[in-house]
């Protein structure tokens, strides 16, 4: 059996977009079925001071219902530099319990890989469904995207019979 569908899934969390047009309202993906769910980011270069800032939410429904902060980062991976050419290895970066990411002094500048994990364990009674929002950064071009990857899968199967990752 392939990886996916036996150790993974990928969800949509935000397609590439220029992250100054206006901030990014994550997708939902529902942790019912899985384990956790590592969100990476994924975002070019832009200009100094337009430093990207991410926002972890969970929620009660797919649509609507309530939604509020998930304050469970106390830590996250990044690849950082100029040009990402293959090079690179992951720092870790230590903050205080929040919900909310903000990248270093440089982090504009740079094309970047951020990775946040969650777990299904770490969602609030009522909670089952999770997103990360992208705050504006500013006036001048950055691009990012945004996937979330389902992973310790409740029921392993062939990817084409793989769980609705939103239901």
């Amino acid at each position: 059996m392939e990886a996916l569908g036996r150790l993974f899934d990928i969800s949509t969390g935000a397609v590439p977009v220029d992250l100054s047009t206006a901030a990014v309202t994550g997708k939902r993906v529902h942790l019912k079925n899985c384990g956790g769910v590592s969100i990476v980011v994924f975002k070019g270069a832009g200009t100094a001071g337009d430093d990207p800032v991410f926002d972890l939410q969970e929620h009660s429904a797919s649509t609507g219902g309530t939604s509020q902060d998930l304050d469970v980062l106390t830590h996250y991976y990044v690849k950082q530099e100029a040009t990402l050419d293959g090079d690179e290895t992951w720092s870790k970066v230590t903050q205080s319990t929040a919900s909310e990411v903000t990248g270093n002094a440089t982090s504009a500048e740079e094309q970047a890989i951020y990775v946040f994990e969650v777990g299904a364990n770490q969602l609030s009674d009522g909670f089952e469904w999770i997103s990360l929002n992208v705050a504006d950064v500013g006036t001048n071009a950055q691009l990012g995207g945004v996937l979330y990857l389902l992973h310790d899968l409740a029921v392993q199967r062939t990817p084409e019979n793989l769980v609705n990752p939103l239901a």
